[in-house]
């Protein structure tokens, strides 16, 4: 049975892509339909993809940090898909983290996306990954606040 809800979640985040204010609109909306009951990787989803439509590293934290508690939440079984996103969530933390300057907690961040490595494949989600994790560690030695660019 196909699942309506992430085909909504996913048509929403490729709007971003072209009309990020509207895929950003969608997403709030699916967030505030789903509500804190609703299923755990339709709210990490859409948490983490509202992270990067901020206008603001404290938005990207905030929304970096409603993924994570999704996952995290009470009673939450953290399944294959769940944990399949780990690396990408706490490399988000780290790189909100980083921007907001609080550097102390994005090392730690991302050292436990680092930790969390082995879950992903050797594909290109994989590869998109880990080249960000690069990037984010090479601004976090650098220091540097600003935000990396896409890709």
């Amino acid at each position: 049975m196909a699942d309506d809800r992430m085909a909504e979640v996913f048509a929403a985040v490729r709007l971003g892509s072209g009309d990020p204010e509207a895929a950003q609109r969608l997403l709030e909306e699916l967030w505030i339909e789903i509500g804190v009951g609703g299923d755990p990787l339709h709210r990490c989803l859409i948490a983490h993809h509202l992270a990067d439509l901020q206008d603001t590293a404290d938005g990207a934290l905030l929304w970096d940090q409603r993924a994570l508690a999704a996952v995290f939440g009470p009673g939450v079984p953290l399944d294959e898909g769940l944990r399949g996103f780990l690396p990408a969530l706490y490399l988000s933390l780290a790189d909100s983290h980083r921007r907001v300057g609080d550097f102390d907690t994005a090392r730690m961040q991302l050292a436990i996306a680092r930790g969390h490595l082995d879950i992903l494949a050797n594909d290109a989600y994989g590869a998109v990954v880990r080249a960000k994790l690069d990037r984010v560690g090479a601004a976090l030695t650098a220091a540097s606040k600003e935000s990396l660019p896409a890709g």
